[in-house]
């Protein structure tokens, strides 16, 4: 299976329609099927970058295609998780349970 790829660049401004257009380009070959997002190039992570991020996830999820990050670095991750955008690009919040991951109880565990 071909592994969908997807780059976002550092710059100061991404190019927000081109990336949604490659996005929608890549969902064509199947819905369902994972997008990965690159982003090892971002290095200075800005609220532009988070904007993109976010758009290109929203964009994902209307064509039914999960989008997942690759090579997001300690600062854009602190931003995202700051913008509470972690859980919605595929990234566990540090300690919680991946998406889809179910934590055990126990009968005698005390309520929360």
């Amino acid at each position: 299976m071909e592994i969908r790829t997807l780059a976002l660049d550092e710059g100061p401004h991404p190019d927000v329609p081109a990336l949604c257009a490659r996005l929608g380009e890549l969902c064509r070959d199947g819905p369902g099927r994972p997008v990965t997002c690159d982003v090892r190039a971002v290095t200075a992570p800005t609220l532009a970058t988070v904007d993109a991020l976010a758009r290109l996830a929203l964009a994902a999820r209307r064509h039914g295609t999960p989008l997942r990050l690759t090579g997001a670095g300690p600062a854009l991750l602190a931003l995202l998780r700051l913008a509470g955008l972690v859980e919605l690009l595929g990234q566990a919040e540090q300690g919680e349970p991946a998406g889809g991951v179910q934590e055990g109880v126990e009968a005698d565990d005390p309520a929360v």
